[in-house]
């Protein structure tokens, strides 16, 4: 799932307003992942891993280029190379009462 990246411009999500990433990952770019910016602690990404949510590491190069790496099982929780974010989920907009 590390190969070819397309995109990794930081922007807004558009429903809640969140600083995020959205970038087409994988070797084909199968994969449309729109993820968090916030760097995230060994023990918070341990909170927020769930099934269908991915950890990501997002590298940033010396002109200022980001991309996403998805976090195999071999890649160290306290990485160096870059900051590990989440795939983004928007907080809840259900609402609090009915009538």
């Amino acid at each position: 799932m590390a190969g070819r990246t397309r995109g990794g411009s930081p922007q807004r999500c558009p429903s809640c307003g969140a600083p995020v990433i959205t970038q087409l990952v994988g070797a084909r770019a199968a994969l449309n992942i729109t993820a968090d910016i916030t760097p995230l602690t060994p023990a918070e990404q341990a909170a927020l891993r769930e099934p269908n949510r991915l950890i990501w590491c997002l590298l940033t190069n010396s002109l200022g280029v980001r991309r996403l790496l998805w976090l195999d099982p071999w890649h160290p929780p306290d990485c160096r190379r870059g900051i590990h974010v989440a795939e983004h989920r928007c907080p809840s907009t259900e609402p609090t009462t009915l009538f």
